[in-house]
């Protein structure tokens, strides 16, 4: 990221030379520059750094050929000053010393200011300068005590702004969504697994296990001991690595950035409204100069499925396994399956030359008296019993094969950017067999919410469609619904006449300043409330919350979940949303286990508004899959014909 007090010149790689990466000196380019204008430095001298750091990231030449031919100094963009200190760095692997200076003597707190949105470094030097700031803490207690306002140049709205700013720069330190920590991962995964040597290359930890939030990227690569350093090296020369923080033994530590991606970064589907809950702008530009730690185990294919399994976690599952070795006489760690008898005071790689085989995970468990347990369920919820031998047996999990469509998507009838024509036809390119269209209903002006008899000619020509289908023979269907605002007192939006001419209505919270104002109990009853309603057939992302960006209202889900499952026993249509957007996934995990257990099916929603949009269908299959889903236990499972009797 921008930001956040981490940088640090990246140390020479131990072969060499080249001693640095092409990505790594253009980083370096751009912190030089970056640093200079916190120092006041001159404009000229400033965007020559900048110039520099951009042409060099925008080659695709090897630049220790460049180096070693001379023909640096023919880039355009670097200089003759610039080649000089690029070439020193490169064949040397030592970094110029005005370069060194610069980071070691600016205050790292000035640095981790700068990943501030909109907060570039003159205004951080003039805060520096005029108010002695020198770091986020002192500039948050500065601003909240108004003293950035009355500044030449700021005001009150700029002050707003860095506070906001601050607020977002907080969050987004923490930790990354799935989604990010998926792409980061599976796109250095790719790169590692290409390279020569490399037998395996599997992404662990929390990424591995589904988390709806990550906090790094673990990687286990399997190479021959002959081929270790070899292998090591050319990790270290991939593209994406922004700053190598250690590399000794078998743990590379690295921090990547979003040159990692050859086709570039982006942020994918976004919901106009869900940005704005996140950060706007201010989180985009974040997203787009961010970066993300990264730990890669590089080991024996013997010790492979070991470190695999270890390093994905979690701390509790593992521990579970641990106890299961112990009263077998074993010690199990990421070395090995160990008999204590043949081991005896031996420890880590000496020890483990008595590990028990395992050419995979599954052969662990089997020593264990156990199934395989899938990654997304090791998280000590019960998975553990039922994998033991003669337990009642792990579910059969949902994935992307069991999905035939989904009911919740929007078109340009209320904020979506794709027409009804264009939306089926891209559901039938999935290879969908029925796509439900659910615009927002007339409330919500924010979302161009629908009006009724705009609805009802929606529903008109969706069953004009339909009919052709069925008449040319097309195995595929419409569902005319709604996306209700839960009104006042748990109403719909719509009246009963209208909305008995929709095949579905998903009830959604969308005033979530209200909402989260509230109690607990005004929310539970005013959500049961709404679902008492017969025409309410979805509970649309339940709580509300947006990851990174805000937590849900207050609401007790486990007694919402039990109303249901009572309307459902009267009889009554009822389903829970897991609302597949990256940046809300919700419902969480664990209440889709609970879903289950009370078996209300779980209607997994891209929430699309756009046709890219709907491949957001697949973290919710990846959510579904953590909390034990079943493709019997997922709407989504259902052909047709069967989903059009049900909602009948």
């Amino acid at each position: 990221m921008a930001g956040g007090g981490s940088w640090k010149l990246p140390q020479p790689r131990r072969a060499g030379p080249p001693f640095f990466t092409r990505s790594q000196v253009a980083s370096v380019l751009h912190q030089v520059g970056v640093l200079l204008e916190l120092q006041g430095a001159n404009p000229f001298r400033i965007r020559s750094y900048a110039n520099g750091s951009r042409m060099l990231g925008g080659i695709t030449a090897d630049l220790g050929e460049l180096v070693a031919s001379g023909e640096l100094i023919e880039v355009k963009g670097i200089g003759k000053g610039l080649a000089g200190g690029i070439t020193q760095a490169v064949e040397q692997g030592v970094w110029p010393e005005d370069w060194v200076t610069l980071h070691e003597g600016t205050p790292p707190g000035l640095i981790e200011m700068l990943g501030i949105p909109n907060l570039g470094p003159k205004r951080i030097k003039q805060l520096h300068d005029e108010l002695g700031l020198n770091d986020v803490e002192a500039l948050q207690a500065a601003a909240s005590a108004g003293h950035i306002a009355p500044l030449a140049g700021f005001g009150e709205k700029s002050q707003s702004k860095i506070l906001s700013g601050i607020e977002l720069l907080k969050r987004f330190n923490a930790r990354r969504r799935l989604d990010i920590g998926m792409r980061y991962g599976q796109a250095f995964e790719e790169k590692i697994a290409a390279i020569e040597g490399v037998e395996k290359a599997t992404l662990a930890g929390s990424t591995r296990r589904r988390l709806e939030t990550i906090g790094d990227l673990d990687i286990v690569v399997a190479v021959k001991a002959e081929n270790h350093d070899e292998v090591a090296q050319a990790i270290l020369r991939l593209s994406g690595i922004a700053d190598v923080k250690g590399a000794g033994g078998s743990k590379i530590s690295l921090i990547l950035d979003t040159s990692l991606f050859d086709e570039g970064f982006t942020l994918g589907h976004i919901d106009a409204n869900v940005l704005e809950a996140i950060g706007g702008e201010a989180y985009e530009q974040l997203e787009s100069s961010g970066t993300i730690d990264a730990q890669v185990r590089v080991v024996t294919p013997r010790a492979f499925p070991y470190t695999l399994a270890y390093f994905t976690g979690s701390k509790e599952h593992n521990i579970r396994l641990r106890q299961r070795a112990i009263e077998r006489g074993l010690r199990l760690n990421e070395f090995g399956l160990i008999p204590e008898a043949e081991a005896g005071d031996l420890k880590g790689q000496e020890a483990a030359k008595f590990s028990l085989p395992a050419k995979d995970e599954a052969e662990i468990y089997a020593h264990l008296d156990m199934a395989w347990v899938p990654p997304a369920l090791r998280e000590d919820m019960g998975e553990v019993e039922a994998a033991e031998t003669g337990g009642p047996g792990l579910p059969n999990l949902v994935c992307m094969n069991s999905i035939h469509g989904a009911l919740h998507n929007h078109t340009v009838l209320s904020d979506g950017d794709a027409t009804l024509e264009q939306m089926a036809d891209a559901a039938i390119r999935l290879g969908w067999d029925w796509l439900g269209i659910s615009d927002h209903s007339q409330s919500l002006k924010i979302a161009n919410g629908a009006l009724a008899e705009d609805l009802l000619s929606q529903g008109r020509k969706i069953r004009t469609y339909n009919e052709q289908w069925a008449e040319q023979g097309v195995d595929f269907r419409l569902f005319h619904g709604v996306e209700s605002d839960i009104l006042e007192g748990g109403k719909l939006d719509y009246s009963d006449e209208v909305l008995g001419q929709l095949d579905h209505v998903i009830a959604s919270v969308h005033a979530i300043t209200k909402w989260r104002n509230r109690d607990e109990m005004t929310n539970t009853e005013e959500l049961i409330k709404c679902l008492e309603h017969p025409a309410t057939t979805i509970l649309g992302h339940p709580t509300g919350r947006i990851l990174q960006g805000r937590d849900g209202f207050p609401v007790d889900m486990h007694a919402v979940l039990r109303a249901m499952a009572e309307l459902r026993a009267d009889g009554q249509v009822k389903f829970v949303e897991l609302n597949a957007s990256p940046y809300r996934l919700d419902l969480d995990w664990r209440l889709c286990k609970y879903a289950k257990e009370l078996a209300i099916p779980v209607s997994i929603n891209p929430d699309a508004h756009s046709l890219s949009g709907l491949a957001d269908i697949h973290y919710g299959v990846e959510v579904a899959r953590k909390g034990w889903l079943s493709p019997e236990d997922v709407v989504n499972h259902m052909r047709a014909e069967q989903l059009g009797e049900v909602l009948n």
